[in-house]
Protein backbone atom coordinates (compact mmCIF):
# COMPACT_ATOMS: atom_id res chain seq x y z
CA UNK A 1 0.00 0.00 0.00
CA UNK A 2 1.67 3.25 -1.13
CA UNK A 3 2.34 6.18 1.34
CA UNK A 4 1.65 9.12 0.06
CA UNK A 5 1.34 12.89 1.02
CA UNK A 6 -1.77 15.74 0.59
CA UNK A 7 0.43 17.55 -2.09
CA UNK A 8 0.72 14.39 -4.19
CA UNK A 9 -2.57 12.72 -3.88
CA UNK A 10 -3.84 13.29 -7.50
CA UNK A 11 -1.17 10.62 -8.31
CA UNK A 12 -2.87 7.54 -6.59
CA UNK A 13 -7.05 8.58 -7.73
CA UNK A 14 -9.14 5.14 -7.16
CA UNK A 15 -6.40 3.80 -4.78
CA UNK A 16 -5.63 2.74 -1.56
CA UNK A 17 -2.90 5.07 0.44
CA UNK A 18 -1.96 5.58 4.17
CA UNK A 19 -1.44 9.16 4.94
CA UNK A 20 -0.36 10.32 8.61
CA UNK A 21 -0.94 13.61 9.94
CA UNK A 22 -3.17 15.79 12.17
CA UNK A 23 -7.20 16.22 12.27
CA UNK A 24 -7.39 19.85 12.68
CA UNK A 25 -11.45 19.71 12.49
CA UNK A 26 -14.42 17.03 11.70
CA UNK A 27 -18.61 16.50 12.29
CA UNK A 28 -20.15 13.16 12.47
CA UNK A 29 -24.18 12.47 12.03
CA UNK A 30 -23.50 9.62 14.05
CA UNK A 31 -23.07 7.02 10.96
CA UNK A 32 -20.96 9.23 8.66
CA UNK A 33 -17.87 11.40 10.11
CA UNK A 34 -16.42 13.86 7.78
CA UNK A 35 -12.61 14.31 9.00
CA UNK A 36 -10.80 17.39 8.15
CA UNK A 37 -6.88 16.09 7.94
CA UNK A 38 -3.64 17.75 7.33
CA UNK A 39 -0.06 16.70 6.97
CA UNK A 40 1.90 19.46 6.40
CA UNK A 41 2.26 19.31 2.59
CA UNK A 42 -1.63 19.99 2.31
CA UNK A 43 -5.29 19.55 3.61
CA UNK A 44 -7.89 17.02 2.60
CA UNK A 45 -11.31 15.67 3.53
CA UNK A 46 -11.18 11.77 4.65
CA UNK A 47 -15.20 10.82 4.91
CA UNK A 48 -15.79 7.56 7.08
CA UNK A 49 -19.34 5.19 7.66
CA UNK A 50 -19.54 3.41 10.81
CA UNK A 51 -20.31 0.23 8.67
CA UNK A 52 -17.08 0.04 6.95
CA UNK A 53 -14.83 0.54 10.21
CA UNK A 54 -14.26 -1.79 13.36
CA UNK A 55 -16.04 -0.84 16.44
CA UNK A 56 -12.74 -0.15 18.07
CA UNK A 57 -11.99 2.11 14.91
CA UNK A 58 -15.55 3.89 15.14
CA UNK A 59 -15.24 4.46 18.72
CA UNK A 60 -11.72 6.18 17.73
CA UNK A 61 -13.12 8.89 15.62
CA UNK A 62 -15.74 9.62 17.83
CA UNK A 63 -13.24 9.79 20.85
CA UNK A 64 -10.69 12.46 17.95
CA UNK A 65 -9.89 15.82 19.81
CA UNK A 66 -8.87 18.74 17.69
CA UNK A 67 -5.19 18.63 16.65
CA UNK A 68 -4.55 15.40 17.87
CA UNK A 69 -2.07 13.16 15.15
CA UNK A 70 -3.75 10.63 13.56
CA UNK A 71 -2.85 7.74 10.69
CA UNK A 72 -5.82 7.40 7.82
CA UNK A 73 -6.51 4.63 5.42
CA UNK A 74 -8.69 5.19 2.18
CA UNK A 75 -9.39 5.51 -1.38
CA UNK A 76 -8.69 8.07 -3.24
CA UNK A 77 -11.38 9.95 -5.24
CA UNK A 78 -11.58 12.66 -7.15
CA UNK A 79 -14.32 15.57 -5.61
CA UNK A 80 -14.83 18.44 -7.63
CA UNK A 81 -16.15 20.55 -4.89
CA UNK A 82 -12.91 20.14 -2.95
CA UNK A 83 -10.36 22.80 -2.75
CA UNK A 84 -7.77 19.74 -3.96
CA UNK A 85 -10.24 18.59 -6.17
CA UNK A 86 -10.09 15.20 -4.27
CA UNK A 87 -11.40 13.54 -1.09
CA UNK A 88 -10.78 9.90 0.63
CA UNK A 89 -13.34 7.19 1.21
CA UNK A 90 -11.83 5.70 4.68
CA UNK A 91 -11.47 2.82 5.39
CA UNK A 92 -8.42 2.57 8.63
CA UNK A 93 -8.23 5.19 11.17
CA UNK A 94 -5.76 5.07 14.43
CA UNK A 95 -4.91 7.60 17.05
CA UNK A 96 -1.17 8.30 17.22
CA UNK A 97 -1.91 10.49 20.04
CA UNK A 98 -5.01 12.06 21.78
CA UNK A 99 -4.79 15.77 22.50
CA UNK A 100 -6.70 17.12 25.42
CA UNK A 101 -10.09 18.62 24.90
CA UNK A 102 -8.60 22.04 25.44
CA UNK A 103 -6.89 23.02 22.03
CA UNK A 104 -6.70 27.01 22.58
CA UNK A 105 -6.91 27.99 19.35
CA UNK A 106 -10.98 27.82 17.90
CA UNK A 107 -13.09 29.28 15.58
CA UNK A 108 -13.97 32.62 17.42
CA UNK A 109 -12.17 35.69 17.39
CA UNK A 110 -8.92 36.01 18.88
CA UNK A 111 -7.31 38.95 19.30
CA UNK A 112 -3.48 39.75 17.94
CA UNK A 113 -1.82 39.50 21.76
CA UNK A 114 -3.66 36.18 21.87
CA UNK A 115 -2.75 34.22 18.99
CA UNK A 116 0.96 35.66 19.23
CA UNK A 117 1.59 34.26 22.74
CA UNK A 118 -0.05 31.32 21.07
CA UNK A 119 2.32 31.48 17.97
CA UNK A 120 3.91 27.66 18.13
CA UNK A 121 0.00 26.78 17.55
CA UNK A 122 -0.96 29.61 15.22
CA UNK A 123 1.49 28.47 12.84
CA UNK A 124 -1.07 25.44 12.31
CA UNK A 125 -3.36 27.58 10.88
CA UNK A 126 -4.28 27.27 7.55
CA UNK A 127 -3.66 30.97 7.01
CA UNK A 128 -0.55 30.72 8.49
CA UNK A 129 0.87 27.74 7.00
CA UNK A 130 0.27 29.37 3.17
CA UNK A 131 2.11 32.63 4.57
CA UNK A 132 5.13 30.47 5.17
CA UNK A 133 4.63 28.05 2.19
CA UNK A 134 5.11 31.42 0.16
CA UNK A 135 7.58 32.64 2.26
CA UNK A 136 9.70 29.21 1.31
CA UNK A 137 9.21 29.78 -2.34
CA UNK A 138 11.02 33.52 -1.97
CA UNK A 139 13.44 32.23 -0.45
CA UNK A 140 14.24 29.44 -3.26
CA UNK A 141 13.43 31.70 -6.35
CA UNK A 142 16.11 33.81 -4.71
CA UNK A 143 18.87 31.36 -4.23
CA UNK A 144 18.41 30.16 -7.54
CA UNK A 145 18.58 33.03 -8.91
CA UNK A 146 21.72 34.59 -7.31
CA UNK A 147 23.27 31.22 -8.39
CA UNK A 148 21.62 31.61 -12.24
CA UNK A 149 23.58 35.22 -12.10
CA UNK A 150 26.64 34.34 -11.08
CA UNK A 151 26.90 35.20 -7.46
CA UNK A 152 28.07 32.53 -4.82
CA UNK A 153 26.80 32.50 -1.49
CA UNK A 154 28.93 34.06 1.36
CA UNK A 155 28.56 33.93 4.85
CA UNK A 156 28.93 37.36 7.01
CA UNK A 157 29.36 37.27 10.74
CA UNK A 158 26.19 37.97 13.02
CA UNK A 159 28.36 39.03 15.73
CA UNK A 160 30.34 42.44 14.71
CA UNK A 161 32.44 44.84 15.95
CA UNK A 162 30.77 48.45 14.16
CA UNK A 163 28.42 49.09 12.64
CA UNK A 164 27.28 49.58 8.87
CA UNK A 165 25.54 53.14 10.05
CA UNK A 166 26.66 54.15 13.54
CA UNK A 167 25.25 51.96 16.55
CA UNK A 168 22.22 54.06 17.55
CA UNK A 169 19.70 51.05 16.59
CA UNK A 170 21.89 48.09 17.29
CA UNK A 171 21.61 45.49 20.06
CA UNK A 172 25.22 45.73 22.14
CA UNK A 173 27.01 43.42 24.33
CA UNK A 174 29.98 42.84 26.24
CA UNK A 175 32.34 40.36 23.70
CA UNK A 176 34.61 38.60 26.81
CA UNK A 177 36.98 41.27 27.99
CA UNK A 178 37.84 42.26 24.46
CA UNK A 179 35.01 44.89 23.79
CA UNK A 180 31.76 45.87 22.82
CA UNK A 181 30.16 43.53 20.03
CA UNK A 182 26.99 44.13 18.21
CA UNK A 183 24.21 42.34 16.14
CA UNK A 184 24.76 42.56 12.72
CA UNK A 185 22.06 45.07 10.77
CA UNK A 186 23.53 43.98 7.23
CA UNK A 187 26.57 41.95 6.05
CA UNK A 188 26.86 44.19 3.09
CA UNK A 189 30.56 45.45 4.70
CA UNK A 190 31.91 42.00 4.66
CA UNK A 191 30.24 41.02 1.11
CA UNK A 192 32.45 44.30 -0.03
CA UNK A 193 35.32 42.28 0.80
CA UNK A 194 33.92 38.90 -0.39
CA UNK A 195 33.48 40.27 -4.39
CA UNK A 196 37.28 41.42 -4.03
CA UNK A 197 37.54 37.24 -4.04
CA UNK A 198 34.49 35.91 -6.01
CA UNK A 199 33.46 38.84 -7.92
CA UNK A 200 29.93 38.11 -6.95
CA UNK A 201 28.34 37.39 -3.61
CA UNK A 202 25.46 37.68 -0.88
CA UNK A 203 24.27 36.28 2.35
CA UNK A 204 21.36 35.59 3.17
CA UNK A 205 20.39 35.26 7.11
CA UNK A 206 19.08 36.66 10.09
CA UNK A 207 19.76 40.77 11.50
CA UNK A 208 18.85 43.03 13.90
CA UNK A 209 17.69 46.44 14.65
CA UNK A 210 17.52 47.69 18.26
CA UNK A 211 15.09 50.10 16.70
CA UNK A 212 11.81 51.40 19.01
CA UNK A 213 9.34 51.01 16.67
CA UNK A 214 5.23 49.55 16.52
CA UNK A 215 4.56 49.90 13.24
CA UNK A 216 3.33 47.01 10.79
CA UNK A 217 6.25 47.20 8.97
CA UNK A 218 9.34 46.35 11.71
CA UNK A 219 10.83 43.79 13.59
CA UNK A 220 13.69 43.69 16.02
CA UNK A 221 14.84 40.56 14.51
CA UNK A 222 14.35 39.12 10.87
CA UNK A 223 16.08 38.26 7.52
CA UNK A 224 17.64 40.16 5.19
CA UNK A 225 19.52 39.13 1.66
CA UNK A 226 22.51 41.17 1.13
CA UNK A 227 24.09 41.12 -2.14
CA UNK A 228 27.53 42.70 -3.70
CA UNK A 229 29.27 42.93 -7.28
CA UNK A 230 32.27 44.19 -8.60
CA UNK A 231 32.09 45.83 -11.79
CA UNK A 232 28.50 46.88 -11.03
CA UNK A 233 27.54 50.61 -11.16
CA UNK A 234 24.32 52.18 -10.36
CA UNK A 235 22.05 51.42 -13.21
CA UNK A 236 23.22 47.62 -13.76
CA UNK A 237 22.65 47.35 -9.97
CA UNK A 238 19.10 48.28 -10.41
CA UNK A 239 18.47 46.22 -12.95
CA UNK A 240 19.83 43.81 -11.32
CA UNK A 241 17.07 44.09 -8.35
CA UNK A 242 13.95 44.26 -10.73
CA UNK A 243 15.04 41.35 -12.38
CA UNK A 244 15.20 39.24 -8.86
CA UNK A 245 11.71 40.71 -7.55
CA UNK A 246 9.95 39.46 -11.12
CA UNK A 247 12.00 36.12 -10.52
CA UNK A 248 10.32 35.76 -7.02
CA UNK A 249 6.78 36.79 -8.57
CA UNK A 250 7.00 34.56 -11.29
CA UNK A 251 8.05 31.72 -8.83
CA UNK A 252 5.24 31.99 -6.36
CA UNK A 253 2.27 33.03 -8.86
CA UNK A 254 3.68 29.45 -10.39
CA UNK A 255 3.80 27.55 -7.14
CA UNK A 256 1.28 28.98 -4.72
CA UNK A 257 -1.41 29.47 -6.65
CA UNK A 258 -3.64 27.65 -4.17
CA UNK A 259 -1.87 29.28 -0.72
CA UNK A 260 -3.15 32.99 -2.33
CA UNK A 261 -6.58 32.03 -2.97
CA UNK A 262 -6.66 30.84 1.16
CA UNK A 263 -5.16 34.41 1.83
CA UNK A 264 -7.53 35.77 -0.78
CA UNK A 265 -5.07 37.54 -2.37
CA UNK A 266 -5.65 39.56 -6.01
CA UNK A 267 -3.21 37.49 -7.89
CA UNK A 268 -4.14 40.02 -10.78
CA UNK A 269 -2.12 42.91 -9.02
CA UNK A 270 1.34 40.43 -8.44
CA UNK A 271 0.83 39.45 -12.22
CA UNK A 272 1.01 42.77 -13.17
CA UNK A 273 4.70 43.03 -11.82
CA UNK A 274 6.81 42.73 -15.38
CA UNK A 275 9.44 44.92 -15.91
CA UNK A 276 10.35 48.19 -16.63
CA UNK A 277 9.81 49.30 -13.35
CA UNK A 278 9.00 52.89 -12.55
CA UNK A 279 11.83 54.91 -11.35
CA UNK A 280 11.94 58.10 -9.67
CA UNK A 281 14.51 60.47 -8.86
CA UNK A 282 13.99 61.62 -5.34
CA UNK A 283 13.47 65.09 -6.41
CA UNK A 284 10.53 63.75 -8.93
CA UNK A 285 8.85 61.70 -6.24
CA UNK A 286 8.67 65.17 -3.72
CA UNK A 287 7.06 67.18 -6.63
CA UNK A 288 4.42 64.26 -6.59
CA UNK A 289 4.17 63.63 -2.83
CA UNK A 290 3.71 67.41 -2.31
CA UNK A 291 0.62 67.17 -5.30
CA UNK A 292 -0.92 64.58 -2.99
CA UNK A 293 -0.64 66.42 -0.37
CA UNK A 294 2.76 65.63 1.83
CA UNK A 295 4.44 68.31 3.50
CA UNK A 296 7.58 66.46 2.69
CA UNK A 297 10.82 68.97 2.34
CA UNK A 298 12.50 68.84 -0.82
CA UNK A 299 16.03 67.03 1.02
CA UNK A 300 13.86 65.18 3.82
CA UNK A 301 13.89 61.21 3.75
CA UNK A 302 10.97 59.48 2.44
CA UNK A 303 8.92 58.44 5.70
CA UNK A 304 6.42 55.17 5.65
CA UNK A 305 3.21 57.52 5.20
CA UNK A 306 5.09 59.15 1.70
CA UNK A 307 5.93 55.68 0.58
CA UNK A 308 2.44 54.39 0.89
CA UNK A 309 1.14 57.66 -1.02
CA UNK A 310 3.69 57.15 -3.80
CA UNK A 311 2.86 53.40 -4.15
CA UNK A 312 -0.93 53.84 -4.59
CA UNK A 313 -0.15 55.77 -7.97
CA UNK A 314 1.83 52.92 -9.85
CA UNK A 315 0.80 48.75 -10.51
CA UNK A 316 4.51 48.49 -10.57
CA UNK A 317 7.27 48.64 -7.90
CA UNK A 318 8.90 51.79 -8.02
CA UNK A 319 12.46 52.99 -7.69
CA UNK A 320 13.43 56.32 -5.80
CA UNK A 321 16.95 56.94 -6.84
CA UNK A 322 20.15 59.80 -5.94
CA UNK A 323 18.38 60.91 -2.48
CA UNK A 324 19.93 63.47 -1.00
CA UNK A 325 23.44 62.19 0.65
CA UNK A 326 22.85 63.41 3.85
CA UNK A 327 19.72 61.37 4.32
CA UNK A 328 21.92 58.17 3.63
CA UNK A 329 25.00 56.40 4.69
CA UNK A 330 28.35 57.33 4.36
CA UNK A 331 29.76 54.33 1.79
CA UNK A 332 26.99 55.35 -1.14
CA UNK A 333 28.70 56.55 -3.93
CA UNK A 334 27.73 60.35 -4.84
CA UNK A 335 26.10 61.17 -8.01
CA UNK A 336 28.91 62.51 -10.53
CA UNK A 337 26.33 65.49 -11.71
CA UNK A 338 24.76 66.01 -8.62
CA UNK A 339 27.09 65.95 -6.13
CA UNK A 340 24.91 66.44 -2.99
CA UNK A 341 23.08 63.03 -4.35
CA UNK A 342 24.06 59.77 -3.97
CA UNK A 343 23.68 56.61 -6.60
CA UNK A 344 21.64 54.90 -4.42
CA UNK A 345 17.50 53.63 -4.52
CA UNK A 346 14.70 52.43 -2.48
CA UNK A 347 12.27 50.08 -4.35
CA UNK A 348 9.27 50.52 -3.26
CA UNK A 349 6.36 47.90 -3.87
CA UNK A 350 3.15 49.09 -4.47
CA UNK A 351 -0.34 49.01 -3.06
CA UNK A 352 0.58 50.76 -0.26
CA UNK A 353 3.54 48.18 1.09
CA UNK A 354 6.58 50.50 0.47
CA UNK A 355 10.10 50.04 0.32
CA UNK A 356 11.50 46.33 0.11
CA UNK A 357 14.64 46.79 -1.37
CA UNK A 358 17.71 49.42 -0.35
CA UNK A 359 21.05 49.65 -2.95
CA UNK A 360 23.64 51.92 -4.55
CA UNK A 361 26.81 51.93 -6.07
CA UNK A 362 29.81 52.00 -3.14
CA UNK A 363 32.44 54.60 -2.83
CA UNK A 364 35.51 52.64 -4.59
CA UNK A 365 37.89 55.72 -3.67
CA UNK A 366 39.99 55.60 -0.63
CA UNK A 367 40.69 59.01 0.61
CA UNK A 368 36.76 60.21 -0.41
CA UNK A 369 35.50 57.19 1.93
CA UNK A 370 38.27 57.95 4.64
CA UNK A 371 36.75 61.33 4.69
CA UNK A 372 32.80 60.50 4.55
CA UNK A 373 33.81 57.71 7.77
CA UNK A 374 34.97 61.17 9.23
CA UNK A 375 32.43 63.55 8.34
CA UNK A 376 29.88 60.80 9.77
CA UNK A 377 31.41 61.53 12.87
CA UNK A 378 32.38 57.10 13.31
CA UNK A 379 35.81 56.33 15.02
CA UNK A 380 38.53 55.54 12.03
CA UNK A 381 39.57 52.28 13.46
CA UNK A 382 36.70 49.78 13.11
CA UNK A 383 36.71 50.39 9.63
CA UNK A 384 40.32 50.11 8.98
CA UNK A 385 39.68 46.87 7.00
CA UNK A 386 37.18 48.27 5.31
CA UNK A 387 39.35 51.11 3.90
CA UNK A 388 41.94 48.41 3.52
CA UNK A 389 39.66 46.94 0.24
CA UNK A 390 40.07 50.38 -1.23
CA UNK A 391 43.79 50.61 -1.00
CA UNK A 392 44.33 46.90 -2.57
CA UNK A 393 42.68 46.55 -5.92
CA UNK A 394 39.68 49.05 -5.57
CA UNK A 395 37.08 48.47 -8.44
CA UNK A 396 33.40 50.36 -9.03
CA UNK A 397 30.91 47.90 -6.97
CA UNK A 398 27.21 47.87 -6.22
CA UNK A 399 24.89 46.32 -3.99
CA UNK A 400 21.50 45.80 -2.51
CA UNK A 401 19.47 44.06 0.17
CA UNK A 402 15.84 43.71 0.85
CA UNK A 403 14.01 42.53 3.86
CA UNK A 404 12.26 39.22 3.46
CA UNK A 405 9.26 39.77 6.04
CA UNK A 406 8.30 43.21 4.00
CA UNK A 407 8.88 40.98 0.66
CA UNK A 408 6.15 37.81 2.10
CA UNK A 409 4.15 40.54 3.79
CA UNK A 410 3.41 42.13 -0.13
CA UNK A 411 2.90 39.10 -2.01
CA UNK A 412 0.68 37.49 0.65
CA UNK A 413 -1.16 40.79 1.32
CA UNK A 414 -0.47 41.25 4.81
CA UNK A 415 -1.32 43.87 7.50
CA UNK A 416 1.15 43.12 9.61
CA UNK A 417 4.48 41.84 9.19
CA UNK A 418 4.20 40.08 12.63
CA UNK A 419 2.36 37.03 10.30
CA UNK A 420 5.22 36.78 8.22
CA UNK A 421 8.24 35.30 9.86
CA UNK A 422 7.44 32.29 12.17
CA UNK A 423 8.22 33.53 15.76
CA UNK A 424 8.23 37.14 14.97
CA UNK A 425 10.53 39.28 17.68
CA UNK A 426 8.90 43.09 18.33
CA UNK A 427 10.04 45.61 20.47
CA UNK A 428 7.53 44.41 23.24
CA UNK A 429 7.71 40.26 22.56
CA UNK A 430 10.43 37.97 23.07
CA UNK A 431 8.01 35.01 23.14
CA UNK A 432 7.55 31.93 22.79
Amino acid sequence: MPKSSVSTIGSFLGQTVTLSGWAYNFRSSGKIFFLQFRDGTGRIQVVYSKSQLSEDQWAALESLKMESSVTITGVVKQDDRAPSGYEIDGAAFSIIQLAPDDYPISKKDHGPDFLLDHRHLWLRSERQWAIQRVRDTIIHATYDFMREEGFIKFDSPILTPNACEGTTELFEMDYFEEAKAYLSQSGQLYLEAGIMSFGRVFDFGPVFRAEKSKTRRHLTEFWMMDAEAAFVEHEENMQTQEALVVRIVQDVLAKNRGELALLERDVSALEKIQAPFVHLTHKDAVVRLRELGSDIGERDDLGADDETLLTKLYDRPIFVEKYPSEVKAFYMKRDPVETDRVLGNDLLAPEGYGEIIGGSQREDDYEILKQRIIDHGLPLEPFAWYLDLRKYGSVPHAGFGYGLERIVGWICGTQHIRETIPFPRLINRLTP
